[in-house]
């Protein structure tokens, strides 16, 4: 039992690293425009799926499963990290430092007062998306 259990975890593992650095990229579009981009949630869901079904685990329910988690935590991550970047706009200090200061309570409580319907919507969309993606296997060309 534990055999089968440490590829699962370095899986689990490998999708959540996927997840934080697609919700690091996500916040540069959104930074640079200095507005939410939901809409990314779709892009962000599809490549996390491809990624995670390519090189993490093979297509099926476990991939799935993992595209969607990390889809979702992308957008968590975006939002946390707009709201430490509001923070740091607001008091003339870095990121780094207003997510020290701030601390991940205060800043999901931020972020979760930021999110509209909208952002919720197309976030259960991507990882969907995610699912449908990481599901299937990849089509053979001949």
């Amino acid at each position: 039992m534990p055999v089968r259990l440490i590829p699962l975890l370095f899986a689990a593992f490998s999708a959540a690293m996927l997840g934080l650095a697609a919700g690091a990229v996500w916040m540069l579009p959104t930074m640079a425009l200095q507005r939410p981009l939901p809409a990314l949630a779709l892009v962000v869901g599809v490549l996390l799926a491809l990624a995670i079904r390519g090189w993490v685990r093979p297509a099926g329910r476990v991939a799935a499963t993992l595209a969607a988690g990390a889809t979702v935590l992308a957008a968590v991550y975006v939002d946390v990290l707009t709201a430490a970047a509001r923070i740091a706009g607001s008091m003339g200090m870095g990121l780094l430092d207003a997510l020290r200061g701030a601390g991940l309570a205060m800043l999901l409580s931020l972020a979760q007062l930021a999110v509209r319907p909208t952002d919720i919507v197309f976030t259960l969309a991507g990882a969907l998306l995610a699912v449908w993606i990481a599901s299937r296997r990849p089509r053979k060309t001949s």
